[in-house]
């Protein structure tokens, strides 16, 4: 049996982020990964000889700047670029909207003048209400304890904390981020713009990620969520790590190992073992036990605790709210390979859109078409597709003159009705991404020399997320903040004594943003200190 301080389970970004700090701090830390490669859906594979791309998380704003300064993670390699235009959303009736610095209201007054005029003080409004939020994404939030004791000290006091950032709020303010936490993004959107395309823009931040219309309650918060982000220290900006998305992860792996820790490949967990209602280490699948004196997981909780946590040891209420943790993101993962860039009806040739997140999904009414169509036959007719095209920004992806784009589609179901199977499907709704892409882009299947299609049920096998979950769990009010993964267990610590939540499934969510990692590695260590001094 091998022995450790803290085993991780899962090598994605958030157990990687975790595993550097605690080896920072002096813990023995041996981090377990199911796959050939650390980085979890974070990675890039070439999928097509010659071609390169992030396999599954493809675009870079959410991941913390406390953390890419403390991991180092630039001088580890990491190099990030901004688009040279953030989004391009056309229109099949030949109308766009393209925006970045310098772009938005141009093309905007294009649209709607009064839009234009109306979109500086909807961004000030959502950037004041993310700008105070991002003081909660390194912090625990309040958590509930059930009996009155050192713990309950230490929330109140946590509670006394999360109560003065929320006091740099005025009352307005406050009534704002209670509409964007509980109203759905289509009715506060339609309250302020009339032009279908810029609530396009908006709404397609709160259906990503999101098996939802953008009529969905709550909708509005996934919106918020996706404006904490930012770029080289400018907020509200998208961009792209050169060599896609494992660049991020090989450099959290490169800080991991240089503070100590032990990365161990193909070395998947078949339980976690308990002795005493404490987590005391964890059995591979090929039978090696490693003994810890801390577990924590960065896999969805759900997986965890129905499959890799014996059942009995633990509580009838809990296994039964766990077991109802919902898990659905509507996502049909694509990348292609191609032998010349798309060409637009909507704004033909090349040019900076090109390099932008291309929306194709023209409205709200088309988004929430697109929900109702996967719920009731399994996916839309009419699809929702974000594509980039990183190889416009970065040559090592691609050989010369040829490209890779990535298409992030939904809605899809995370299981199909009728008791159909994925795998009998997964070339059909391919053909069907394909041309709906043609359709704004005429030519586009053409010019396809390649591609890899990764169903919900394709997600899940391959990086573990529950229904193709990108988030571990959906953003819903009942499952962010204090309730997630559940309350009482906010604070990263879990229903057994030494073991512990670091991955999306905790707050503050899902992203590539390390942040689950960090306050979960903060935490871990204010536990050890108190153990061992």
């Amino acid at each position: 049996m091998n022995e450790t301080d803290i085993v991780i389970i899962g090598g994605g970004h958030n157990g990687l982020t975790c595993a550097a700090y605690l080896a920072a701090a002096g813990l023995r830390v041996t981090v377990v990964e199911r796959r050939k490669v650390a980085g979890g859906a974070a990675v890039t594979e070439e999928f097509h000889a010659g071609f390169r791309n992030s396999v599954a998380a493809y675009t870079v704003s959410l991941l913390n700047p406390t953390i890419i300064s403390d991991l180092k993670l630039f001088e580890h390699g990491l190099k990030i670029v901004e688009r040279r235009a953030q989004n391009f959303v056309p229109d099949p009736d030949g109308r766009y909207l393209l925006t970045g610095e310098g772009r938005t209201r141009e093309s905007l007054m294009r649209l709607s003048p009064r839009d234009a005029d109306r979109l500086p003080d909807f961004n000030r409004k959502l950037e004041e209400i993310a700008d105070v939020l991002r003081a909660f994404v390194l912090r625990s939030p309040p958590n509930l304890v059930g009996s009155f004791g050192a713990a309950a000290i230490r929330e109140g006091f946590n509670a006394l904390g999360s109560a003065n950032i929320l006091r740099r709020l005025d009352l307005e303010q406050q009534r704002h981020l209670l509409d964007l936490f509980t109203r759905s993004a289509g009715d506060m959107l339609d309250e302020v713009f009339e032009s279908d395309l810029i609530k396009a823009l908006f709404g397609f931040d709160a259906i990503v990620g999101n098996y939802a219309s953008p009529y969905a309650a709550g909708s509005a918060y996934v919106m918020l969520h996706h404006a904490f982000g930012e770029v080289n220290g400018k907020k509200g900006v998208w961009g792209h790590a050169i060599g896609g998305m494992g660049a991020i992860t090989q450099a959290m792996a490169k800080a991991a190992r240089q503070a100590g820790a032990e990365i161990r490949l193909e070395a998947g967990v078949r339980e976690v073992l308990v002795e005493r209602d404490r987590a005391v280490g964890v059995a591979l699948d090929d039978g090696e036990t490693i003994a810890a004196k801390y577990v924590a997981s960065s896999v969805n909780p759900k997986l965890l605790y129905t499959r890799l946590v014996p059942s009995g040891a633990l509580g009838s209420d809990f296994r039964a709210r766990i077991g109802n943790w919902r898990n659905a993101s509507g996502t049909f993962r694509m990348n292609v390979a191609l032998d010349a860039l798309p060409s637009f009806a909507a704004l033909p040739g090349g040019g900076d859109h090109l390099t932008a997140g291309i929306i194709m999904a023209p409205s709200l009414a088309y988004m929430d078409r697109a929900y109702r169509d996967a719920r009731e036959r399994g996916w839309s007719r009419s699809p929702i597709i974000e594509m980039l095209i990183p190889s416009t920004l970065d040559d090592t992806l691609a050989p010369p003159d040829k490209h890779v784009a990535s298409l992030f589609c939904q809605h899809v179901a995370p299981e199909l009705p009728d008791g159909r199977s994925w795998d009998d499907h997964r070339d059909e709704v391919a053909d069907l991404m394909i041309a709906t892409v043609d359709q704004y882009a005429p030519g586009f299947a053409s010019s396809v020399i390649g591609r890899q299609i990764l169903s919900p049920l394709d997600l899940e096998r391959e990086f573990g997320l529950l229904g193709g979950d990108i988030f571990h769990g959906a953003l819903t009010l009942n499952q962010l903040f204090s309730a997630r993964p559940m309350l009482g267990h906010a604070d990263y610590r879990g229903p057994l004594k030494g073991l512990y939540h670091c991955g999306s499934g905790a707050h503050p969510g899902g992203g590539v943003t390390g942040a689950p990692g960090h306050n979960a590695a903060k935490v871990i260590l204010r536990d050890h200190r108190a153990l061992f001094g």
